[in-house]
């Protein structure tokens, strides 16, 4: 067994080592260095928000060279940030978060500071909306992998070397991690591709639990995208987009993925019937606030504690 997981590291590793890439940048308190790896054959480069969002002379070393690179977005609300550097890549391909269950293998490829490119791995320890009483903005991966500083934007992978999430933050004295999903990160990506910066899109809705356990519609800001488009307080929630509402934590994961301008399909039963209403999100009024970026806010769809 030992020798057949070993087997599997190092092919994932020689497979996807290089697309994996040392992001290099300079602040005020000197050199930053982090991980990264090429999304797609063109150059673009997922990483780690907080080694970039406040840097110049921002770079990937690939191999033997060292590449000048812009930053075409850095999302608070996600800690993603993506690069873009000209020139034709190898690039790792996407997997499927969701496809993953508890003790799913991953492999993990990072650079540890100034060193060669390391693997690392480990096994899905769970899918979690908060650490010590702050939400995600999204549910996160919770991988039992070893990290080392420098390992932030790494790519996490399965053993089909596709990658499934972008680390994050490490914990427990880098014992282990929690990685933003690659479902997650694709939808700032396209929203980049599309608007040239994410589009966290807002309807303003609050949401409670009943006791019954049915997640009603608790409060609706004036003027708000879910006031007009008809929705009601006591509304009971089945649906946002394509997210079914079991718990209020659901509507977490349903806020992540509302793109300003795109309208959403929300379903609910009113007086026992299952009713369709479609709302457009706008931008949150507050979101050149520095609150409304902050990480373990829910920012839409917001939860009222019971």
């Amino acid at each position: 067994m030992e020798s057949a997981i070993s087997e599997g590291v190092r092919r994932v590793f020689h497979m996807r080592a290089p697309a994996v890439v040392r992001v290099e940048a300079n602040d005020r308190h000197g050199k930053l260095c982090g991980t990264g790896f090429f999304a797609d054959p063109s150059g673009t480069v997922f990483t780690l928000y907080s080694t970039v969002a406040y840097a110049s002379g921002v770079a990937v070393v690939s191999g033997d060279e060292r590449l000048p690179a812009e930053v075409l977005a850095a999302d608070a609300r996600s800690g993603l940030a993506i690069l873009k550097v000209d020139r034709e890549t190898p690039f790792i391909p996407p997997g499927r978060t969701s496809s993953l269950g508890l003790a799913s293998p991953l492999v993990c490829i990072g650079y540890p500071m100034d060193l060669d490119a390391t693997p690392a791995f480990g096994l899905v320890g769970g899918f979690d909306r908060k650490y010590f009483g702050k939400y995600f903005v999204t549910t996160h991966m919770r991988a039992n992998i070893p990290v080392q500083a420098g390992f932030g934007g790494a790519p996490v992978m399965n053993f089909d070397g596709e990658v499934v999430a972008v680390l994050i933050a490490g914990f427990d004295r880098g014992s282990s991690c929690f990685a933003l999903p690659i479902e997650a990160a694709e939808k700032i990506w396209k929203d980049t591709v599309r608007f040239g910066s994410a589009r966290h899109g807002w309807v303003g809705v609050t949401v409670e639990e009943q006791a019954d356990g049915e997640v009603r519609v608790a409060a609706l800001g004036p003027e708000t995208p879910a006031a007009k488009s008809g929705l009601r307080e006591g509304d009971r929630l089945l649906s946002v987009g394509g997210t079914a509402v079991d718990e209020v934590e659901d509507v977490l994961d349903a806020s992540f993925f509302l793109t300003d301008g795109d309208p959403v399909a929300i379903r609910v039963v009113r007086d026992g019937e299952e009713i369709e209403f479609s709302a457009t999100p706008t931008i949150h009024p507050a979101s050149e606030s520095k609150d409304y970026h902050a990480t373990g806010l829910p920012v839409d769809f917001e939860l009222r504690e019971k």
